[in-house]
């Protein structure tokens, strides 16, 4: 692989960690703030 390609590489993995990192705090904030319930004020 030329230097390039192998950079686009790493980016690309990079990329793909952080995406799956984000969706996991997501998840874990979404649990955390099911404690707390909104009334409707209509």
């Amino acid at each position: 692989m030329d230097g390039v390609t192998q950079q686009n590489a790493v980016l690309v993995e990079q990329a793909s960690s952080i995406g799956e990192s984000v969706a996991e705090q997501a998840q874990m904030m979404r649990q955390l703030l099911s404690f707390f319930t909104v009334k409707d004020n209509v």
